[in-house]
């Protein structure tokens, strides 16, 4: 068997989301059919994490086991010409047995795009965010500032529904998307509860977009799209960036402002041990 990782380029608009859902057109389903039309094979490639419906990625990592001798690179164009022109394989590469595009994955960086000009222009209005009205910007670059560091993100986590049904209803309780896995050496899990580090938090301004990008070593469900909801309310002037502290220490979703809209979220790069 050998172990492939894709790095995978996607507009998430017209798909539900990363995980396979029935009846649903989904990144991981729309690849595993492919997958399974080229290799006679049904796997179900496992991401680094699952984007929502309707969010982008640039950099999205998947690996899967396959028994097929094709080479990476001939396997990464016959991918390309099968698969619909909205996801594209960037690289495929042969990894070691034990790597896993979420397991080993110790950092991940997104992106989310406002766009401040009116109109926004036809071909982007399914890629960004619209914002034409008044904004503090100053004032949500400040209030970005505040989130980096190690905190609970309880305030900016939805209910996962999936790690709640698991928590239910099987023996396997601990999502390990959130958690994080033992290391085979047994070391503690890369994730706490809703504690997370983030290592970059920071607005600037491209022409009419206003660019929000956020690095950190785990994100919990809806946690960055939380986030833009919230420093909106900040640029609005609802609330001050130093709200943001106290929402933080409160550990209470509806401390937090809304959950922005998914269209101007991208995951950007998933970081992995060098």
């Amino acid at each position: 068997m050998r172990n492939l990782k894709l790095t995978l380029a996607y507009d998430g608009s017209g798909f539900h989301g990363w995980q396979i859902q029935p009846e649903h057109p989904t990144i991981q389903g729309t690849l595993a059919e492919v997958i399974a039309g080229l290799t006679g094979e049904q796997i179900l490639p496992q991401g680094s994490g699952r984007t929502d419906a309707g969010v982008h990625a640039l950099a999205q990592i998947a690996t899967f086991q396959t028994e097929s001798r094709i080479p990476v690179e001939n396997l990464r164009i016959v991918l390309n010409d099968r698969l619909p022109p909205t996801i594209r394989v960037l690289a495929v590469e042969e990894m070691p047995d034990g790597f896993h595009a979420r397991h080993n994955a110790i950092g991940k960086t997104y992106r989310y795009r406002i766009y401040r000009g009116d109109p926004v222009p036809p071909f982007l209005h399914r890629l960004v965010t619209h914002f034409p009205y008044p904004l503090n910007e100053d004032a949500m670059v400040e209030a970005g500032r505040l989130v980096e560091g190690e905190h609970d993100f309880t305030s900016f986590a939805a209910v996962d529904p999936e790690r709640t049904q698991r928590k239910q209803g099987t023996p396997f309780h601990q999502d390990q998307a959130e958690l994080g896995h033992h290391a085979e050496n047994g070391g503690a899990p890369k994730h706490v509860g809703n504690i997370r580090t983030i290592h970059r938090s920071s607005f600037e301004r491209f022409g009419d977009e206003l660019v929000y990008e956020v690095s950190g070593n785990g994100f919990l469900h809806h946690m960055v799209r939380n986030l833009v909801g919230t420093f909106l309310l900040v640029g609005k002037g609802t609330l001050e960036p130093r709200d943001i502290s106290r929402i933080l220490a409160e550990r209470n979703r509806s401390a937090a402002g809304p959950t922005a809209p998914a269209e101007g979220l991208y995951l950007v790069c998933v970081k992995y041990p060098e």
